[in-house]
């Protein structure tokens, strides 16, 4: 057995080589508006990034407080949001959003006037110390009665959420705020909220080519830093998996198909979509070997037991044989 200063040997090192990588992996956010002693610590144990959702706002000086809280702990932490802009604020949470949303935008079509209001939005970000947005959305609102996306889309033509998507992007990513463009690969013709249950899109793969994968395209073209994936079934691409959970659509489609090399973050996996059929453990492991880079977690389950849970199942998966080390 081969031993290192201190006692601790080769199994050890390596244990503790595995805990800090599945902890690059996730995503997690918190409850309070002071970053907790665990988040912190797992911050110092390989932890990379922290996701911040309303409760997490109180004010602009107080996000900036909280930022450099946590970048004290870890200097290239990504500090991720969910700012929208229109119904969907974490940053003016309290009193609505100050920023026109998607389909507000979107109905204005000035492509020049979407670039500007992502790159204030962005510059706001910047400043409070938040450098990764989970926006925009790309996706076509074609089901009117869509219960999840609606006015968070450009609006039910293509082409116009291509470009307005591309706008965004440029914009927010000029201000120094990577974009996360979702949700792929395109939940604008669900009937079911992917929070309450698992929405399956029942359209030939022509259709989602000419329809939903275009605003992904020009995200790409634009230089999208991050994409996020959809908790959706979507039988002409993969028959039997979620979106987040194949290989087919993030690795084969995604990355072979559209060229995309940047980071793939999953949409929350304590969603039901996910965590009823497959628990959030398991959703994480497949997440990962479909080609997931980051899991995101906290919007609803934002605790240390949480956090350390997807740990020790993305380890455990490893040790297992069930997902390669160097995912």
């Amino acid at each position: 057995m081969t031993t290192f200063a201190g006692g601790a040997t080769a199994s050890d090192a390596a244990s503790d080589r595995l805990a800090r990588d599945a902890l690059t992996v996730l995503q997690p956010g918190f409850t309070g508006t002071t970053a907790p002693d665990w988040l912190l610590r797992r911050l110092g144990e390989g932890l990379a990034s922290v996701g911040l959702f309303g409760r997490n706002v109180a004010t602009a000086e107080q996000l900036t407080a909280l930022t450099a809280r946590l970048r004290a702990e870890r200097e290239d932490v990504l500090v991720a949001i969910d700012e929208e802009g229109g119904d969907v604020t974490r940053l003016e949470v309290r009193t609505g959003s100050s920023f026109p949303g998607n389909h507000a935008l979107g109905a204005v079509d000035d492509v020049q006037l979407t670039e500007d209001v992502a790159r204030e939005l962005g510059r706001r970000l910047a400043e409070c110390g938040v450098n990764f947005d989970w926006a925009p959305s790309a996706d076509v609102n074609s089901n009117p009665g869509n219960p999840v996306i609606g006015v968070r889309s450009f609006g039910a033509s293509t082409d116009l959420v291509a470009r307005h998507t591309a706008a965004y992007v440029r914009g927010l990513q000029a201000a120094g705020v990577a974009a996360c463009t979702k949700h792929f690969p395109g939940h604008g013709d669900t009937a079911v909220d992917s929070h309450h249950a698992l929405p399956r899109i029942d359209v030939d793969a022509d259709v989602l080519q000419a329809r939903d994968l275009v605003p992904f395209r020009a995200a790409v073209a634009a230089g999208t830093k991050a994409v996020m994936s959809a908790h959706i079934l979507v039988p002409a691409l993969e028959p039997d998996l979620p979106a987040t959970l194949s290989r087919r659509v993030l690795t084969e489609l995604l990355r072979g198909e559209l060229g995309y090399d940047g980071l793939i973050v999953t949409d929350a996996v304590e969603m039901k979509a996910i965590a009823d059929t497959y628990g959030i453990e398991r959703g994480s492991v497949l997440a990962v070997a479909a080609g997931a880079d980051a899991i995101c977690v906290g919007g609803g389950l934002a605790d240390e037991g949480t956090v350390d849970r997807l740990r020790d199942a993305l380890v455990g998966a490893v040790r297992s044989g069930d997902l390669p080390e160097e995912r």
